[in-house]
């Protein structure tokens, strides 16, 4: 069980990581008429993004995992895609809400496998980030009307 909490949590920390790297792309280069609300909301994203990162690998670390920590392995655990380069505004927005959803079932998950492991504080954690990402969810599902 162990094991496989880890395995979860490395998968989230590889998430974390493109999403963390798909948010700076986003920040540098959204641009129309939602510059100035994206360009900020983007940085606020990603500072939480690097917080959530520490966390996740501390997290890992605590409980006796090695956290993933190369690029390579980022790629290689992922379920998210990378940005394009090529996107909206408004496609980056939908992007970011459909990666935040698929984070938020994969927290679901997530807190299953650390129950049963009966590591409630890792459950806790996970359940903190499913909340602030389902507001997330919301707002940016606001922004596109």
């Amino acid at each position: 069980m162990q094991k496989q909490l880890i395995e979860e949590l490395n998968k989230q920390l590889a998430n974390w990581n493109v999403l963390n790297t798909k948010l700076h792309n986003y920040h540098w280069n959204v641009t129309g008429s939602d510059f100035f609300t994206l360009h900020t909301k983007f940085e606020e994203f990603y500072n939480e993004a690097a917080t959530t990162i520490d966390e996740i690998a501390e997290r890992i670390l605590t409980i006796g995992g090695k956290p993933v920590a190369s690029l390579s392995e980022y790629l290689k655990g992922t379920t998210l895609s990378e940005a394009t380069g090529t996107e909206t505004a408004r496609e980056m927005v939908a992007a970011i809400a459909k990666d935040f959803e698929q984070i938020v079932a994969e927290s679901n998950e997530l807190i299953e496998v650390a129950e049963k492991a009966n590591d409630e504080s890792t459950a806790d954690m996970f359940i903190q980030v499913k909340t602030t990402l389902e507001q997330h969810i919301w707002m940016l599902k606001a922004f596109l009307g």
